[in-house]
């Protein structure tokens, strides 16, 4: 039984609960078992919480027991990337330099929401130090490692969160994503991750990184993050810039399915980025089935160029800003590679930044055109799959930062739309490939609901 429900999603551990086949307690003793199995391969915890999670689950199944279950997800399993406050739990954000005394005393918007829906709070993932880079290592708490194969990474920089899912720790797993950080694990573990249209989801701290920055699902399927979404995608009055509850569920909408939809194929960018073989037939195939479930597909590219300067100037000055207090000797503490973008991201000036900002309203203008004639665009996620763990780009590829390998995630970050990551195969080593579908600002529906499609033709 125990590795029967760590094989089973969020609806279907709901499912059970209705049908008193098992309890909250029965998936989250499993749950917590599997995850400290799985630790010591993969390292995707930062802390786990057996006590506290088993204490809810009991609650939980004292609730179903009298018919009376708290909100979507009660009892469900729940994993929180250690970016995100979660009462009564340090948050600290792969640092060596946030010390773990304090009072905790606030969860962030979404985990907000997790736990008046009645979700069970399994344990913190890993990230790397405040998130800045697509691989999950960090001083504080290593290296955290693919779970098809732990000599690679897991990605980042939600690799702890991607992991988790992957091997049955848990169903549900919020990450955050200012650069692909969702879909980058997700892909390279092969999971669903969708980062939201910014604000969908209520960011509370407000991130240094600014409106690059997305909270998001991280599951084994899209009707799990549907559901997901319909929890904490509802305003929240800490988040100025959060939009407005949603016209209607996320979840009841998957079942309109794809017929007509008009969707454009972009392989490369315009022939942009090189991508692997496998990686190209692979989400070529994805696209196929697309096709054979009744949507328009066309073979075309977004008209921009690679916007990463403007990127990195967003990026390395949110990097500074987040750093900037710190004094040297716990400037001393930080990842080699954070100090370097911090001492860059601090020779910016003004007119730097809002150069960057001016590349970034082109980009949205050319994206929201483009979406007149596309409801979505379809691209692989990465192009490339999992490389060595510990690094922060693959060797031997000439890349300096992060953002080289990952030229297919950024600039949707940077115009704000809805996107994710879909796993459409595996390589010749068995790790997994993904496919993105990106839809236009405000559409999140539509990427859930091609998602979905794919999952019911797989």
């Amino acid at each position: 039984m125990t590795t029967e429900l760590t094989e089973l999603t969020a609806v279907e551990l709901l499912d059970g609960y209705r049908r008193r086949e098992f309890s909250p307690v029965d998936a989250t003793r499993a749950t917590l078992d599997r995850a400290e199995e799985i630790q010591p391969a993969v390292n995707a915890f930062v802390r786990l919480d057996a006590e506290g999670a088993l204490a809810s689950a009991a609650e939980s199944a004292e609730r179903w027991r009298r018919g009376e279950p708290t909100g979507l997800l009660d009892g469900v399993p729940v994993t929180v990337k250690d970016i995100l406050l979660q009462r009564g739990t340090p948050t600290l954000r792969g640092s060596k330099t946030i010390a773990e005394q304090g009072s905790w005393d606030e969860d962030a918007p979404s985990v907000a929401r997790l736990r008046e829906h009645g979700a069970v709070f399994i344990g913190k993932t890993t990230t790397p130090e405040f998130g800045w880079k697509g691989v999950t290592d960090s001083p504080l708490s290593g290296i955290t490692r693919n779970p098809h194969d732990p000599s690679r990474t897991a990605g980042g920089s939600s690799g702890g969160s991607a992991a988790a899912v992957a091997l049955g720790a848990g169903p549900l797993s919020l990450g955050t994503d200012g650069g692909g950080s969702v879909r980058i694990p997700a892909s390279f573990c092969g999971i669903f991750g969708l980062k939201p249209t910014y604000g969908r989801v209520p960011l509370y701290p407000a991130s240094a990184f600014g409106t690059l920055s997305h909270v998001g699902p991280m599951t084994r399927d899209a009707a799990d993050a549907a559901l997901l979404l319909d929890v904490i995608g509802v305003p929240d009055a800490r988040d100025w810039s959060g939009l407005d509850r949603p016209p209607g569920s996320f979840s009841k909408g998957l079942a309109h399915g794809i017929q007509g939809l008009r969707i454009a194929y972009s392989p490369s960018l315009g022939g942009q980025v090189a991508v692997r073989p496998a990686v190209a037939a692979a989400v070529r195939r994805g696209v196929e089935r697309l096709a054979a479930l009744g949507a328009y597909v066309e073979e075309t590219d977004p008209d921009f160029s690679d916007p990463v300067d403007a990127f990195h100037t967003l990026w390395f000055s949110g990097a500074a800003r987040v750093t900037q207090k710190l004094a040297p000797r716990q400037r001393e503490l930080l990842d080699p590679g954070l100090r370097e973008i911090c001492a860059t991201g601090a020779g910016f000036s003004a007119l730097d930044y809002l150069a960057a900002v001016d590349a970034r309203m082109e980009l949205g203008r050319r994206m929201g055109l483009f979406h007149e004639r596309y409801d979505l665009l379809v691209t692989p996620t990465l192009p490339i799959t999992a490389f060595e763990a510990g690094v922060e780009v693959p060797k031997g590829s000439g890349h300096r930062r992060w953002t080289g390998w990952t030229p297919f995630t950024y600039p949707f970050n940077l115009t704000q739309q809805p996107a994710a990551t879909v796993p459409v195969g595996s390589d010749g080593d068995g790790l997994p490939i993904g496919m993105q579908i990106v839809g236009a600002r405000h559409r999140d529906e539509l990427v859930l609901r091609a998602a979905h499609a794919l999952d019911g033709a797989g």
